[in-house]
């Protein structure tokens, strides 16, 4: 029974796994780490 469970949380991983994966590569993510990054370089102290 054990290995069964182990099997369904392996699975249940890399599901979750693979949907973060499709959000942060998605393109409002990307651009918004981005516009985040450029804002952070151009400021002047």
């Amino acid at each position: 029974m054990s290995t069964v469970e182990y099997a369904v949380g392996t699975v249940a991983a890399a599901a979750f796994a693979a949907v973060l994966y499709r959000i942060v590569t998605g393109d409002s993510v990307v651009t918004g780490l981005t516009d985040l990054v450029n804002s952070a370089l151009n400021t002047s102290f």
